[in-house]
C-alpha cells in the first residue's frame, strides 16, 4: 500500500478514535488518537485496522507479515510497478476480473 500518509477518516474520528498499548508493567497503559499517530508513523492506523480484520492464528500472523504500507509513493519494490485502477465506471464482473 502506498501513500498511506494520505489516509483520512470522517466525522471527529481524527480525535475520538484512540488505540491503546500497554508496556506490561502496571499502571502502563498508553493512548494515542488517530491524528497523533498518523502524524508520527503514516500507515500504522492502516495496519492495525488490517491486523484486526485478519484471522488470528498462524495465517493471519503470515498474512501480515506480506503486508507494506509506505507513507509516500516511493517504495523499494522496483520490479512491481502498480497500475491506477478505476472502479467507479466498472461493471460488477469486470471489477471481479481486474482482481484476478
Amino acid at each position: 500500500i502506498i501513500n498511506a500518509d494520505q489516509l483520512r477518516v470522517t466525522g471527529a474520528k481524527s480525535t475520538d478514535k484512540i488505540y491503546y498499548r500497554h508496556s506490561g508493567y502496571p499502571g502502563g497503559i498508553s493512548a494515542t488518537n488517530f491524528r497523533d499517530m498518523q502524524t508520527k508513523f503514516p500507515g500504522r492506523a492502516l495496519e492495525k485496522a488490517v491486523k484486526g480484520m485478519l484471522p488470528k492464528g498462524p495465517l493471519g500472523y503470515a498474512m501480515i507479515k506480506k503486508l507494506k504500507v509506505y507513507g509516500g509513493a516511493e517504495h523499494p519494490h522496483t520490479a512491481q510497478q502498480p497500475k491506477v485502477l478505476e472502479i467507479a465506471g466498472m461493471s460488477a464482473n469486470a471489477q471481479r476480473e481486474s482482481a484476478k
